[in-house]
This record gives C-alpha cells, structure tokens and sequence, in this order.
C-alpha cells in the first residue's frame, strides 16, 4: 500500500535556513525549479505580491517567517525599540495580498507572540512560523482524509487552480483530498480521474497542479476552464473540489476566479461541490461574502501585447478572484470536521472555543 504523506508528497514551496526563507519561484514552473533566498519582510512581502509565492495556506506561513526576518533585522539594528520599528514591516506584509485572509490570520498569531517577548525575539518567533508552517501541514492531511472518505468511490474529480505543495506547507487542500483518493485508489486497483482546469491568466492548473501531480506519479487531464460544463453533462465529473482563499461566517467562499461559475455548472448538473480549507481560511468578521475584497490585477495579464500600446480602445478586467454563494456548495472540509453544507450554524460548529 502506498503512502500518500511520502510517495505522493514531496514538494514544499517554502524552506527556512539560516541564512533567510527559500521561496520556489512558482512563476518558472514548471520549465525550471528555482529557489529564491528572502532576507528581510520587505523581499518576501514582494515574493507575495509578485506571486512567486501563492495559495492561501503558504501566503500565511510566508509571512509568517517574514515577520521572523524582520525582528532580525530590526533588533540588530535597535534593541531597545524594535517593537515600534517592526510595525512598517508588519504593514508592508499586510498589504502584499488583500484577499486571502490567511496572510491576516498569521501576522495576528506572529503578532500575539511577538508581544510577550522581551530580548531576542528570533527564536520564540521562529518556532512559532516554524509551529503554523507544521500545523498546516498536518490539517492537510487530515482534511486530505475526511474529504476522500466523504466523495468515497468518485471516479471523476474536477479540480481548479493550484491547491497542492505549492500552495501549503505540503500535501495540499483541495489536491490533498484528490492524494488521498488516489492512494485509495491505487490499494484497490480501481481507477480515478483526475481533471485539471487550465486556470487563466496565470495557468495555475496547467503549469502548477498538473506539474505537481507529474512529479508525484498521479495522472491527470488539462482541460481549457470553459470545457468544464461539458465534462459534466457527459457524467465524466463525479465531484468537484477546490481551495478557497476566504470563507465568510456565513459559508460563501471566495477563491480563484472561475470557481462560481463551476459551482453553477455542477449544482445544475447535480454534481457534488467541495470547498476544502483550513479553518483559519474562516473570517468569523465577515458576515457575507459580498463584503469580500476582490483583487484586481493588471489588465496586461489578459491583453495580447498588441493591445497593450497607448491608444488603443481595448481594455481588460482582471479580478483574480469570485464568490461562491454557501447555497451552492455541497461540503465544507476543514481539519476540524465537516459542514455539509457550508452555513452559519454549521461554520460555529467548527469554531475553537
């Protein structure tokens, strides 16, 4: 029987070292694998927003080690007031990414330890990223669990942009669920299939998640995103099963652009939609989803360079991001259990007291 917490899980986006935190430049994938070394807050801030660092989960644990990096740097220069000089830094990790509530969620953590300590603060702040980065990775798998023991003998799993290795601290969320389901399949000889979307304009789905599951021996089919309603109405879908980037209090879920429109398609065609996250993906202060910020980046990303010149009467909307109503979603799975389906009452179920 194979493992699916080693064989089938062997890459990891983010290493701490001595010397700083190594970032796999994820723009390059899947042509080369090329660390980046950060040093300060100020260069992983920027390995964020440049998206050389990407996914809810590992936003967070970046972060995290930049918030390391920055009481460093700030308590050789000062260390009498690196508490008031840390708070720039804190700032300028804040603003890297608006809409994945996981970066908040981590710099708050970071935050609450950093305000007990007095001396040296590198230590305490690097066991706690180093504690977050470990915790993340156990959730995963957990929830890698409960989702594949909920969808059971699926033979067909859509899933959308990137939520492996690449997008945690390892193992994935959404691609966790669909490891777990593979090593299920492999021990039993049975066949799953696995449907990757092409996920423009960044091509996650194509240039990461397919790449990832190259690398761990999992087949899979790229599909363009707008082929997946017609993947579903010939019955090739069982499930789909995605990440998500915030989940208001009531269940709404906003992740990768498209992923609305595959919760329409498959409520119609009477397919299962799960969303699987971490529960600090959860923003208990947001009562809905319409109050969710959605990112908004360069309209370059879309137009051909033809219509990047001045003059031209062509223009682009870029959000990266959309929300899924809770109504249209079939299963919520966290590391804490499950909400089926996603709603107020079943979210405070998952709450920690």
């Amino acid at each position: 029987m194979h493992d699916s917490t080693t064989t089938y899980d062997r890459i990891r986006p983010l290493l701490w070292t001595e010397a700083g935190l190594q970032v796999l430049d994820q723009r390059f994938l899947p042509e080369r694998t090329e660390y980046r070394l950060c040093t300060s807050a100020q260069e992983v801030a920027e390995a964020i927003r440049t998206m050389q660092v990407r996914g809810a989960p590992a936003i967070g644990i970046a972060a995290a080690f930049g918030v390391v990096l920055a009481a460093r740097q700030r308590f050789r220069q000062d260390p009498k007031r690196w508490k008031e000089a840390i708070e720039k830094d804190f700032a300028v990790l804040a603003e890297a990414r608006p809409t994945a509530v996981n970066l908040a969620w981590a710099l708050a953590r970071m935050r609450r330890c950093l305000a007990a300590l007095d001396g040296d603060p590198e230590p305490a702040l690097l066991a706690e990223a180093q504690a977050i980065q470990a915790e993340d990775l156990a959730a995963n798998r957990r929830m890698g669990r409960l989702g594949a023991e909920l969808i059971g003998g699926a033979k067909g799993i859509l899933t959308h942009c990137n939520t492996g290795s690449l997008a945690t601290s390892g193992f994935g969320t959404a691609l966790g669920v669909v490891r777990a389901l593979w090593q299920r399949a492999a021990a039993r000889g049975e066949t799953l299939r696995v449907y990757a979307t092409e996920t423009r304009p960044w091509l996650q789905g194509a240039r990461l998640t397919l790449w990832e599951l190259e690398q761990d021996g999992i087949p899979a089919t790229l599909i363009c995103d707008s082929a997946a309603a017609l993947l579903m109405r010939r019955r090739l879908i069982d499930w789909v099963v995605v990440g998500a980037d915030r989940i208001a209090a009531n269940g709404d879920v906003a992740n990768k652009i498209g992923t609305y429109q595959l919760a329409v398609a498959a409520r119609y065609h009477g397919i299962g939609f799960m969303v699987v996250a971490p529960t600090s993906t959860i923003d208990w202060n947001l009562p809905h989803g319409d109050r969710v910020p959605i990112e908004e980046r360069s309209e370059n990303e879309l137009l051909p360079p033809y219509f990047q010149s001045q003059g031209k009467r062509v223009q682009a909307l870029n959000p990266v991001f959309d929300v899924t109503p809770a109504a249209l979603i079939s299963a919520l799975v966290t590391e804490r259990g499950l909400a089926c389906p996603p709603t107020a009452a079943s979210l405070r179920t998952l709450r920690a007291p």
